[in-house]
């Protein structure tokens, strides 16, 4: 095994060693890069939403519109997630455990939506099942509402958040190998079986973090719903879009109270997030290192 370059008479450092005033400025620099455009950002939101008093920013979710928003955010979010759960999952393991043609296609494909605009893929929606679009007189003839309704926030949220779930897993998967599949199969395990036993467990935590940044991003989605929305208050407004409204109408306290909701759901994402990988990390990591 190759040996760590050791410190000599002649001044020789191991790879990863810096000097004081490196290690210094480097952490220094990350450290005012988050508090430039994370943690300021943070105080803003809460200082703006309380600047009124607590009782000015409980009024801002005592609002009918605030509150039908709030419910339909929770309601897009509790459709995307699952239905990106079953994508996310079946693609990871096609892709981890199978060869086939258009492999890289599928890879391809899944990326997609990190390289496209939300408000494209929003257009993209439009263009397909507005009036206008290649779909819309057939869906009109039929009086289904995809547009400026929930079906289209929900299909809009769907495509900007898919890739999260199955990026988390195909290089989990791709590490772990096939053996315990194969072993399982080969003592007479059925496919179901072998997933619900073998594969399910082994991809649990990386499915529970590709489940929770994808139920962030579905929350705070503003681009493609914003497009497919119709913007209507108190039916297809979601709280991004919400908060755009309170804010343009110079309601700033409202605004900001309801961005602190987001703010605090992403949060508490991120702490569940943390929490999880303190928790179980070296049960995750001795996990790809068994395989």
């Amino acid at each position: 095994m190759a040996q760590t370059i050791q410190p000599t008479e002649t001044g020789f450092r191991r790879p990863t060693e810096e000097s004081s005033l490196a290690r210094f400025l480097i952490i220094g620099l990350t450290a005012l890069f988050l508090l430039t455009f994370l943690v300021l950002p943070l105080v803003v939101v809460f200082t703006e939403a309380l600047g009124q008093g607590l009782s000015a920013y409980l009024a801002a979710f005592a609002d009918e519109d605030a509150q039908a928003a709030i419910r339909l955010t929770l309601l897009v979010a509790a459709i995307a997630v699952p239905a990106n759960l079953v994508f996310g999952v079946a693609a990871a393991w096609a892709i981890a455990k199978f060869e086939f043609k258009g492999k890289s296609v599928l890879l391809t494909l899944i990326d997609l939506p990190f390289s496209i605009s939300p408000v494209i893929s929003g257009l993209v929606f439009v263009l397909l099942f507005g009036a206008e679009g290649w779909l819309g007189p057939f869906l009109q003839a039929h009086n289904i509402e995809i547009i400026f309704a929930l079906p289209g926030i929900v299909l809009a949220t769907i495509f900007v958040t898919f890739p999260f779930i199955a990026r988390e897993l195909i290089p989990l998967m791709m590490e772990q190998g096939t053996e315990d599949e194969e072993a399982a199969l080969s003592l007479g395990a059925s496919g179901w079986q072998t997933f619900w036993r073998i594969t399910l467990p082994n991809i649990r935590w990386g499915l529970l973090y590709g489940v929770l940044l994808c139920n962030a991003r579905a929350m705070g989605e503003f681009g493609a719903v914003s497009v497919v929305s119709g913007h209507i208050r108190g039916l297809t407004n979601t709280m991004p879009l919400h908060v755009e409204i309170l804010y343009n109408e110079y309601n700033l306290v409202a605004a900001f109270a309801v961005a602190s909701l987001l703010a605090l759901l992403a949060l508490v994402t991120l702490l569940i997030k943390t929490v999880l990988e303190v928790r179980y990390g070296d049960e995750l990591a001795a996990s790809v290192r068994r395989h």
